[in-house]
């Protein structure tokens, strides 16, 4: 589902930052990083993992042998002048505010299209001055969204298409498809679908289950 989402988005050669948004509480990036990662090679990308430091850089390293060389710290991909390198699709894995600056140095020199996998670059504590609105307006802003899945308290929410966002409840015998919109709801919008508040609701069985159970693992 991730895999398919983010082929499509890599497709458009005038996007070149993308998100891919994997909002599970306690979920371990490491596994489903690099599965990720050899799907994308195996459909033709030359792939770098770059990792928030040099200890989560080498613990992939050790977990899968055959990415050992193109997994790196994002320090040590800041100062790498290797053009080669900056040509490659770069997966960011689980960048931080506190990386801002360094992911904003890599973007400014890098050639090829980069990904942020559960990227959470807006730091909370910058508040609402200046300094925010500056960071929104530019660097913050030329994200876009190539996959997200959110499990809500009585569904989940999914976008797997650009711009197109769709809300599932949760059922007994599954997730159940509720509605697709334009532009990801606010909580306000997810509580009224989820309430019966929208006329326009459709009802399907849908298959966010089986993809929630599979990156779990």
């Amino acid at each position: 589902m991730t895999l398919a989402s983010l082929k499509q988005a890599l497709c458009d050669r005038q996007q070149r930052r993308w998100t891919v948004t994997w909002r599970f509480e306690g979920l371990r990036l490491l596994n489903p990083a690099l599965r990720l990662a050899q799907a994308l090679q195996a459909e033709g990308h030359d792939v770098v993992l770059g990792w928030p430091d040099a200890g989560s850089a080498a613990l992939a390293q050790r977990e899968s042998p055959e990415l050992a060389s193109h997994c790196l710290a994002l320090k040590d991909l800041m100062l790498s002048s290797d053009p080669e390198l900056k040509g490659r699709l770069l997966l960011a894995i689980g960048p931080q505010p506190s990386d801002y600056s360094l992911v904003e140095q890599i973007c400014n020199d890098w050639e090829g299209a980069v990904v942020l996998l559960n990227g959470k670059l807006e730091d909370a504590g910058v508040g609402i001055g200046s300094v925010a609105r500056g960071r929104r307006k530019g660097f913050l802003s030329i994200w876009r969204s190539a996959f997200h899945l959110e499990p809500l308290a009585e569904g989940a929410l999914l976008q797997t298409e650009q711009e197109m966002w769709h809300l599932f409840q949760a059922d007994p015998d599954g997730y159940r498809f509720l509605a697709t919109m334009p532009s990801k709801p606010d909580a306000e919008a997810i509580a009224m679908a989820l309430n019966g508040e929208d006329d326009s609701l459709g009802r399907q069985l849908g298959a966010v289950d089986r993809f929630i159970e599979d990156l779990r693992s």
